[in-house]
C-alpha cells in the first residue's frame, strides 16, 4: 500500500484561498482515480473532487467553480486549489488514490475558515 501525505492546511480567512497537496510515496500512475474528500465535525465524509488518470474532473456542487483539482505526474502529487473559501469549507481534507478495486487514504489536513 502506497502512502499518501496531505499538506497545505491551516487557518484561512473567509474569501481567501489555499492550495492543498497530496504527495504519493510511489508513482502516481498507480492510481486510476484520485480524489479529495472532507469531513466536518458531526458530519459524514463527503466527496469534494475527483480526477482520473486521463485528466477528467468532477466536483461536488458545493465547491464547483471555486475549487480546482489537478495532478502533476512528474511530481507524483495531486493538488486542490481552493478559492473563495467560506465557513462551510471548514473540515479535515483527505486525499484518496484508487487502483481498482483497492484504495489508499492520507491522514488528512485541517482547513479552518475564519470570519
Amino acid at each position: 500500500q502506497v502512502q499518501l501525505v496531505e499538506s497545505g492546511g491551516g487557518v484561512v480567512q473567509a474569501g481567501g484561498y489555499r492550495r492543498l497537496s497530496c504527495a504519493t510515496s510511489g508513482s502516481i500512475f498507480r492510481f486510476n482515480v484520485m480524489g479529495w474528500y472532507r469531513q466536518a465535525p458531526g458530519k459524514q465524509r463527503e466527496l469534494v473532487a475527483v480526477i482520473t488518470s486521463d485528466g477528467r474532473t468532477t466536483y461536488a456542487d458545493s465547491v464547483k467553480g471555486r475549487f480546482t483539482i489537478s495532478r502533476d505526474n512528474a511530481k507524483n502529487t495531486m493538488y486542490l486549489q481552493m478559492n473563495s473559501l467560506n465557513a462551510e469549507d471548514t473540515a479535515v481534507y483527505y486525499c484518496k488514490g484508487v487502483t481498482y478495486p483497492d484504495s489508499s487514504w492520507g491522514q488528512g489536513t485541517q482547513v479552518t475558515v475564519s470570519s
